[in-house]
């Protein structure tokens, strides 16, 4: 279905486009018939853009300023804005706390400042986060429980997060946070947990011999598949009210939980493959972080559909392909080789 407004074609920009929820946005909006201008990060990787890259604008940027918040905005003059641009990675916000706060904070004030002066009426997207209630004070969390972040990437969203709420209130701008609890695809990059699994999972079942390192392998998390969820973002901008969801599937698994479907998908025991390595696990572990997504399902319709063994064995059979088409170009060079 495509979708108008006075009578021409709705236009979004999007931040961090080139990755996992970025990319999953893009196309969902190019099936609705949107215009897109996509930024990304100077030589950043394009691949999970591949099917749609000739229907959408790329502007590659470095260091992003204020007045290039300005000039995209009235050049593009967006209808809706989603801002994925972000540093997500938690070990590296520890390593980095001021680059955290530089991308996840002062990047969104300079964001909001110009759309309060230069497009208002633009629909505006923050990408929060489940680590804003770090050490929860109950379970499951809402859009109304206290928040309590227990690491630098946490503090850095929730001051994101507060500052949309505060631009939103203060003038009157249709400014949303989506709290989204952990949620992944085959695009996950390969450092974060649930694609390290997957990626060693396929590797073992084709001969690899090493073994794979993990921390905490009790710890549990809200995990759900990105698709799904994008889906909920996107209703968010088509509200009547703007509002802050929690996006979750309300139900937790544990890292053991992971190893198992990933590992039986292959025919493998996870336990003969995996070691833990005490340098891996968090210096600070989060509490029970699961979200209760009732808000979202009363008013956005929205419902999870992808299940977390369809999800994991979807991220494990992605790696088995990719490692496939890798493996396949050597072998036909070793063909070559021995035919001449």
């Amino acid at each position: 279905m495509v979708i108008k407004v006075n009578g021409r074609h709705k236009r979004a920009l999007i931040t961090g486009i080139a990755g996992q929820d970025g990319s999953f946005l893009a196309e969902l909006l190019v099936e609705k018939g949107y215009q897109i201008l996509g930024l990304l990060k100077k030589g950043e990787s394009t691949s999970n853009l591949a099917q749609i890259v000739g229907a959408i604008q790329l502007e590659e940027t470095e260091g992003i300023r204020r007045d290039d918040f300005i000039r995209w905005i009235s050049k593009f003059s967006p209808d809706e804005v989603y801002n994925f641009a972000g540093l997500s990675f938690i070990p590296d916000c520890w390593d980095n706390p001021n680059r955290a706060f530089e991308v996840n904070t002062l990047f969104v004030a300079n964001f909001l400042e110009a759309l309060k002066t230069h497009a208002p009426g633009a629909r505006y997207y923050q990408a929060s986060s489940s680590e804003i209630f770090g050490d929860p004070p109950c379970t499951p969390q809402d859009e109304n429980t206290q928040c309590n972040p227990a690491n630098p990437y946490g503090v850095s969203k929730l001051a994101s997060h507060l500052l949309t709420g505060m631009y939103r209130h203060r003038y009157g701008l249709f400014a949303v946070s989506g709290i989204l609890y952990n949620h992944e695809s085959p695009r996950r990059p390969d450092h974060f947990v649930t694609q390290k699994i997957a990626r060693a999972a396929a590797e073992i079942s084709m001969g690899r011999t090493e073994k794979l390192r993990l921390g905490n392998v009790d710890a549990r998390r809200d995990w759900g598949f990105a698709g799904d969820f994008i889906r909920g973002i996107w209703l968010m901008l088509q509200q009547n009210k703007p509002l802050d969801y929690i996006l979750a599937t309300g139900v937790t698994h544990t890292i053991k939980d992971l190893l198992q479907i990933a590992f039986s998908h292959l025919g493998l025991s996870w336990a003969d493959w995996v070691e833990t390595d005490p340098t891996l696990i968090r210096p600070v572990e989060v509490g029970k972080l699961v979200g209760n997504p009732s808000r979202a399902k009363e008013i956005l319709g929205w419902e999870p559909q992808v299940t977390f063994q369809e999800l994991v064995i979807m991220m494990v059979d992605a790696q088995v392909q990719r490692l496939r088409i890798s493996i396949s170009p050597l072998r036909d060079s070793n063909r070559s080789s021995t035919r001449g």
